[in-house]
């Protein structure tokens, strides 16, 4: 289906009627002048059935309502709306009439925010360190938003890993210098969008209302100054997207507008979650639209977007979410889930309007090629995605996790990952992948090594010096463990010190024990050190086969040429400069990044151990 591309507006305003006494929703609260986007489609939410047959009124210099749409449910409207580019900022009144009386509402028209692509807006890329954190369970910083009355979930317990626990914004905004000293350039949290939900609302993903920051974490204006602390230390911010679905309590759910605004089945039908039929060349069209259309859970209702409106709700609220707080990438949850076109055309949206804008998407399939299918790519195949990047589960689960488990062999072991890295080719660039050891839908790095401290050390030193954009899940660097089964909630405990009644605090290091302190320092040691080197950052890598458990690879640029030795063996092993000229002709030492100690040419490293050498001449 071919449209036009214009902006869905709604916004929660009291109206007083001359008539009746009525209120208008409209989404969102306010738009910008200036903006590329000028073109605003406005969906008005009247709470009585007929509301849509009013007549719509605008008289405002330089705005001009082009048409207006009465859709399926008689309690809304929508109104297309064109913004000159001359545009002075101010409130536009929008007048709704019925038999010579109405009611207004006022639509704010702001000044943009300054600094697009220099202070936000700015992307991210393989010189930043994302630091992934749940904000219910980082650090309570303000107990008087703990409950908010009215709200459904009115739970408050730590004990219980399912309730709420009163992490919040105030509770980020307070350990900055934590994340910052220990290397972290960019935060993303999981969603921070209001979730009115019975329960499970701790994980953010069944939001309610797109246009409201969640209460309970500081609303609004927190989200604001958090996102302005992080950029006046040089720090960005990437925000958790879903386009997927909402929670079951949304408005446009419990008040549909329209017939078709979620996918319909004759019975619950929930995806496949098999990402195959999306681009398999012998998929049935019943397989597909299962996968695309089925949905994610009983209380994830499916969103429509194929229907235009629904498409132009979510993308005026993704670059209203960007002007408004000044985030810097997005993270596309379910990414594979969505209509891919319309994906295409979101995408598009947003980088039109922020140049330097970022997106990595999360695509939770299997093998290389799936994975590539769904982001630029060098594959020649009908349908071609303009997603920048992935979450690189390839490089997880078919590389760095078979490495630190399995034992060494023709094809496995630290032979996939080697497999896995050396199919790069498909990507039009990999170094936009986010990569990752762990998140907060997989058992932590710790626990899934089986405890083993050194093993998590590997992994710390392959993230921060391979290929893409690593991400550290929080408290990883002190080795907080879960196991995913039978609870994913087993994997989103607290973090040790974000409440005031907690005897281990990791921010302080009170409590804490020597294996704990000692990741913790390994991690900033490495983070900082990452900070500054081209080699990793910006340069190329070259890898070389694997023989019998030692695995080297090189960051190498004009400037700088780092060694990564990796020996997943249970022996000693050898190493030798001169079994690897291409990149180690000329230098005749090399320092450890970790330690400080400098090797020569010929060296043995231990067994399970994984060193970072920085060449020297």
């Amino acid at each position: 289906m071919k449209f036009k591309f214009s902006f869905l507006v709604i916004a929660f305003i009291s109206v007083t009627s001359y008539s009746f006494a009525q209120y208008a929703k409209l989404y969102p609260t306010n738009w910008w002048v200036g903006m590329k986007w000028n073109k605003v489609q406005v969906l008005v939410y009247g709470e009585y059935d007929g509301f849509n047959k009013e007549s719509v009124r605008i008289n405002y210099p330089g705005v001009k309502l082009l048409k207006t749409t009465s859709l399926d449910n008689g309690k809304y409207m929508a109104l297309d709306i064109e913004v000159a580019a001359n545009t002075q900022p101010g409130n536009v009144v929008i007048e709704f009439l019925q038999n010579g009386k109405g009611h207004a509402v006022q639509w704010p028209l702001e000044k943009r925010r300054t600094g697009i692509g220099k202070t936000y807006a700015q992307g991210v890329n393989s010189s930043d360190l994302i630091y992934l954190l749940m904000p219910d369970r980082f650090s309570n910083g303000d107990e008087s938003n703990d409950r908010v009355a009215g709200m459904r979930d009115q739970s408050l317990n730590r004990k219980e890993i399912y309730d709420r626990h009163g992490g919040d914004l105030q509770g980020v905004i307070n350990h900055l210098d934590y994340l910052q000293k220990l290397g972290i350039t960019t935060l993303w949290m999981t969603p921070v969008l209001e979730n009115d939900q019975p329960n499970r609302t701790e994980h953010g993903y069944a939001f309610t209302d797109h246009y409201a920051i969640e209460r309970r974490i500081g609303g609004a204006g927190k989200y604001l100054a958090l996102s302005d602390a992080l950029h006046k230390r040089g720090m960005k911010l990437i925000q958790d997207a879903v386009y997927n679905h909402v929670g079951s309590k949304h408005i446009t759910f419990l008040e549909q507008p329209m017939k078709d605004w979620y996918h319909q089945w004759p019975k619950y039908t929930g995806t496949s979650y098999k990402d195959q039929p999306i681009f398999d060349p012998y998929a049935s069209k019943s397989d597909a639209k299962k996968t695309a259309d089925g949905w994610f859970t009983t209380e994830m209702p499916d969103l429509n977007q194929s229907n235009p409106y629904v498409a132009n709700f979510l993308i005026q609220h993704a670059i209203w979410s960007v002007e408004k707080f000044g985030v810097d990438g997005w993270r596309i949850d379910t990414y594979i889930y969505n209509d891919l076109p319309f994906m295409n055309r979101c995408n598009k949206a947003l980088t039109d309007e922020y140049p330097k804008m970022t997106m990595f998407g999360e695509t939770w399939v299997h093998g290389t090629a799936a994975q590539a299918y769904f982001v630029e790519n060098k594959i020649d195949v009908p349908f071609k995605s303009n997603l920048q990047g992935a979450t690189d589960f390839q490089a997880l689960m078919y590389g760095i996790q078979p490495t630190l488990k399995q034992d060494f062999g023709w094809t496995e072991g630290v032979n996939k990952l080697y497999t896995t890295l050396s199919n790069d080719f498909l990507y039009k660039d990999a170094n936009r992948n986010c990569i990752f050891l762990d998140n907060h839908d997989l058992t932590r790095i710790l626990s899934d090594v089986g405890g083993d401290i050194e093993k998590v050390k590997t992994g710390i030193a392959w993230l921060l010096t391979t290929r893409g954009i690593p991400q550290l899940y929080y408290g990883t660097e002190v080795l907080m463990k879960g196991e995913k089964n039978p609870a994913d909630g087993n994997v989103r405990l607290d973090f040790p010190g974000g409440w005031k009644e907690d005897a281990k605090n990791a921010f302080t290091g009170a409590g804490m024990t020597a294996e704990e302190l000692d990741m913790q320092q390994y991690v900033s040691t490495f983070a900082n050190y990452r900070k500054n080197s081209t080699a990793i950052t910006k340069g190329s890598l070259m890898q070389y086969v694997p023989e019998d458990g030692l695995y080297v690879y090189f960051r190498y640029d004009a400037k700088q040429t780092i060694m990564c030795v990796m020996n997943t063996s249970d022996k000693n092993k050898e190493v030798l400069f001169s079994n690897y000229n291409e990149k180690t002709n000329g230098f005749i030492a090399g320092k450890n990044i970790a330690t400080g100690v400098t090797v020569g040419n010929k060296f043995t490293i231990p067994a399970k151990r994984m060193w970072v050498l920085e060449l020297n001449k």
